[in-house]
């Protein structure tokens, strides 16, 4: 059995992808041979030149949005056998439940759960048709561990991993694996650069996140979202074809307890 992953010829959808996680999944299923449509609230000019060498199709898409999140998942599979889906558009809330207004609540779940939810009931069909797929669900840290500072963006993320499992066995019978990943402070994306800059210290800041996650401390550095990528690719190919509603956690052992001193 061949493990090394090949892509040829599979079609891809990774939403929010303009940064950080889903650009480097987006490059690197590209790079394996898959034909990759990206999905972005808000696509960034600097990706056209990029993506088009890589020959990634890139479409504006508010992932809240049901019918919009279907026809980039309707136009992808026109394009051939649709393989992989990778939900990875989500933002960040840090905030008490005090001050959690409901339009607070709909965007966090709304983006972080709800688009996961649909993108998985659009893609499924699909795969189904497609004999088999795999769906990655980028959850967090917080999906494994509840953190006190972002309630409601913990709901969210466990809620994404409860559905991972929910749905990988709903859907075993059809070769369609489901899995989820869940990384922890990771840099250069949108969310990071956000809290950075709302730092009163951004150097301080960035060794707060560091010193939270042993790994991390031992590296002295944050994760890459290739290093994500990379736990993607390895998901969506064969060398994976067993493996179904895991919650893989890349968060540099944030969410395994109290670290050493």
């Amino acid at each position: 059995m061949d493990l090394t992953p090949d892509l040829t010829d599979q079609v891809a959808v990774v939403t929010g992808a303009a940064s950080g996680i889903g650009r480097a999944c987006a490059l690197l299923l590209a790079e394996q041979g898959a034909k990759v449509f990206v999905a972005d609230y808000d696509p960034l000019e600097e990706n056209q030149e990029p993506f088009a060498a890589a020959g990634i199709q890139q479409r504006q898409c508010d992932v809240r949005c049901v019918v919009e999140l279907q026809q980039v998942i309707d136009e992808a599979a026109d394009a051939g056998p649709l393989k992989i889906l990778v939900n990875n558009a989500g933002i960040g809330m840090v905030k008490q439940i005090d001050d959690v207004s409901e339009a607070d609540w709909d965007a966090c779940l709304d983006t972080n759960f709800k688009a996961a939810f649909f993108g998985c009931k659009s893609a499924i069909p699909h795969m189904r048709e497609a004999g088999g797929g795999s769906i990655i669900n980028i959850s967090s840290n917080a999906g494994l561990l509840p953190r006190a500072h972002d309630p409601v963006y913990s709901i969210s993320k466990g809620a994404l991993i409860s559905l991972t499992k929910c749905l990988a066995l709903c859907h075993a019978p059809d070769r369609v694996r489901i899995n989820a990943v869940c990384p922890g402070p990771v840099g250069w994306t949108r969310m990071m650069e956000a809290d950075l800059a709302s730092a009163a210290d951004r150097d301080a800041a960035i060794e707060g996140f560091i010193s939270a996650s042993p790994l991390a401390k031992a590296y002295e550095r944050l994760t890459d979202p290739r290093e994500i990528a990379q736990c993607v690719l390895y998901l969506v190919s064969d060398a994976a074809v067993m493996v179904t509603g895991t919650a893989i956690g890349i968060d540099g052992g944030k969410s395994l307890g109290v670290p050493p001193k």
